[in-house]
């Protein structure tokens, strides 16, 4: 699965790992992460999100 990136602070968001403190497991993809879920860093939304290249 594939890792996006914060362009504002640098916060890699990975699949594998997900973001459990906010309520995504394990597992979600970037397509499945809520809409309104935040970078857990810096508080900017998934628009502020780029594909890792």
């Amino acid at each position: 699965m594939k890792k996006y990136v914060c362009v504002v602070c640098g916060y890699v968001y990975d699949p594998e790992v997900g973001d459990p403190d906010n309520g995504v497991n394990s597992g979600t993809s970037w397509e499945n992460v809520p809409e309104d879920w935040l970078c857990p860093l810096c508080g900017v939304g998934k628009d502020q999100f780029e594909e890792e290249v």
